[in-house]
């Protein structure tokens, strides 16, 4: 069959996109879910799944060309040679018989005769058992994909749809936690959620069916439900909840095998329970019954459902606004918060900004009170995230020995420098020149000299001292403290440690690092200044044998030795460094040496070549 790859709906006011990268070529084989090609809008980066599994046949979209909403990016053959509507066709007749079969019901209800027939049925009911786990909800599974290197296994944190919502190809379904990094696993197809197989706080193996997506509506959704409430009577065919809210929920099962004969598509065993073929034409009334299924399932979809989601273009958003997302209430649907609830929440921050001058000199007190945290006084369960966070840090302090050497370095010259060129430079490179990109240059490059700073302990007793600086970059959250990894940043310039950056906390951002981002990293820079500390006695993240801590940049006066003055005081802007390290490989003159080193570039301060000064 012939599968369209379309351009999904990115977003509100999104109404097309341009093909950055293609990262399958026509003729390769590829998966479902496993991601096919980038597309750029005016909001948005992101990968476009493949919707099935098969090989790429066709690329109808080239690189760098823009299309709109809807338009079909390239075609997917799986092989089976069937035209691309025959699975709607397939399912037209499937949801037509499913209509029908129920139709008899009504006469069922309408004969008590037969209720000595549960004894009868007693027998053959063993077979709908057998076949009910087996069959399921009708349509296309929704597994979970492979999320990187190394990862068999996810947790599902949240579905962002209930049984019987109707989803889009794309749309996002679910969220996935790792232990590398969370995600949305979108929908595979368009359709109705028939059945959600794993369910929060559930862990499932890659490749697991987590999912089943139906034909727009069809019928299967409530079929999906008569096994759960019913599975000892009948879970297979659809009369079972037909009959129950009919009139008797125990004496009606008895007649639900009848209709079985009267439909001649359906099973022999079916044929066997029933004696009474009597077809009615008012078997349409009742059909509807099903109706109340869906009620009942949706309401434990609100209790597992409970908290806001937040999408990536409403994080970004809130960030640029700087919106506390715990403090907003959502008013979409299930408490998700949207862009208009953001905006408001904004324009209500920027109004009590704007009253809050007036009333300050009147009052005479310094800033307000920080509001309490909604989270006082409860107990909450920890996020996927921040569990393996603590696991973590736990192995990290049990498996090593470890202390921490602090310095203090002079880098007025750099914030001078940085001054001097970040216009030119933000011009020129298309990013901001924040001093990060010194501090990790000048750690890259004393990496090269002392070799027990980038290295690991094995576990059979061996030393792996590492010959390139992927150096992890540890960054604060709204989901915790994640890592992601500058590969090769002791051979790129300030440029390129500067590009990398803002790409990776972009990532970081919209909720897009991929595991890939947050593996191999061999020594990692944590930036504890960036809210305020001077410095901090850091944890080094396990396996690594150490990590640099940068603290507040702070002016203040020190005494200086000036080549004319002489011992002087002068304004200079002040930082302290600190490395925590395994003193199982590290010593402390080890340390005090590869500090040293980073000290002595800093305040040489000698970058004017890589920035064009």
């Amino acid at each position: 069959m012939a599968v369209s790859v379309t351009l999904p709906a990115l977003g509100e006011s999104v109404t097309e996109g341009t093909v950055t990268r293609w990262l399958k070529a026509e003729g390769e084989r590829v998966e479902a879910d496993e991601p096919l090609l980038e597309v750029s809008t005016d909001k948005v980066d992101t990968e476009i799944p493949a919707p099935a599994s098969g090989v790429l046949s066709s690329i109808k979209v080239a690189e760098d060309e823009t299309v709109e909403v809807g338009a079909e990016l390239a075609v997917i053959d799986d092989g089976s040679g069937a035209p691309a509507e025959a699975p709607a066709q397939a399912e037209a007749p499937a949801a037509a018989e499913a209509a029908p079969a129920p139709a008899p019901q009504p006469e069922p209800a309408q004969q008590p005769e037969p209720a000595p027939a549960p004894a009868q049925q007693a027998q053959p009911q063993p077979e709908p058992a057998q076949q009910a786990p087996s069959g399921g909800a009708e349509g296309t599974d929704v597994v979970l994909p492979a999320l990187g290197e190394s990862v068999t296994e996810g947790t599902v944190t949240r579905w962002l749809k209930s049984v019987g919502d109707e989803v889009e190809a794309d749309e996002p379904l679910l969220e996935v936690s790792t232990d590398k990094v969370d995600t949305e696993i979108p929908a595979p197809t368009s359709g109705t959620l028939l059945e959600i197989v794993v369910g929060e706080d559930e862990t499932a193996e890659v490749g697991a069916k987590l999912a089943v997506i139906g034909a727009a509506g069809a019928a299967p959704a409530p079929r999906a439900e008569a096994p759960a409430p019913a599975p000892a009577q009948q879970p297979e065919p659809e009369p079972a909840p037909q009959p129950a809210p009919a009139q008797q929920p125990e004496p009606q099962p008895a007649p639900q095998p009848e209709p079985a004969p009267q439909a001649p598509t359906t099973p022999a065993p079916q044929q066997r329970e029933t004696p009474a073929p009597t077809p009615t034409p008012s078997a349409p009334a009742p059909a509807p019954a099903p109706a109340p299924a869906p009620a009942r399932q949706a309401q434990p979809a609100p209790a597992g459902g409970e908290g806001a989601y937040v999408t990536p273009l409403v994080r970004k958003l809130a960030a640029e606004n700087g919106v506390d997302l715990s403090t907003v209430k959502g008013t979409g649907v299930g408490g998700r918060i949207r862009k208009q609830d953001v905006v408001e929440a904004a324009d209500r921050a920027a109004a009590a900004k704007a009253q809050a001058p007036a009333a300050a000199p009147s009052a005479g007190r310094g800033p307000a009170p920080a509001e309490p945290s909604p989270l006082r006084g409860q107990t909450v369960p920890m996020t996927r995230i921040r569990k393996v966070i603590a696991e973590n840090m736990m192995k990290a302090l049990h498996n090593q020995a470890q202390l921490s050497s602090v310095v203090e370095v002079d880098v007025t010259r750099i914030m001078r420098l940085r001054a001097r060129a970040k216009e030119d430079f933000l011009a020129r490179e298309g990013v901001k020149l924040s001093p990060m990109p010194f501090f990790v240059k000048a750690a890259a490059e004393a990496l090269k000299a002392h070799p027990s700073i980038n290295a690991k302990i094995n576990d059979d007793g061996t030393v792996t001292y590492h010959d390139v600086e992927n150096i992890g970059i540890a960054v604060d959250s709204e989901k915790g403290l994640m890592v992601p990894v500058i590969k090769g940043a002791g051979d790129l310039s300030l440029a390129g440690i500067a590009k990398k950056t803002a790409e990776l906390a972009g990532k970081v951002r919209t909720g897009k690092l991929s595991p890939d981002d947050m593996s191999g990293g061999t020594f990692t820079i944590s930036n504890t200044g960036s809210r305020g500390a001077l410095f901090d006695t850091i944890i080094v993240n396990y396996p690594q044998v150490a990590e640099l801590g940068i603290g507040a940049t702070v002016r203040r006066p020190v005494v200086v030795d000036h080549p004319e003055l002489g011992e002087t005081i002068a304004i200079r802007d002040m930082v302290y460094l600190t490395l925590s390290y395994d003193h199982q490989l590290v010593d402390g003159a080890d340390a005090a040496r590869y500090l040293t080193d980073v000290k002595a570039r800093l305040e040489a301060g000698e970058f004017e070549g890589e920035l064009g000064l």
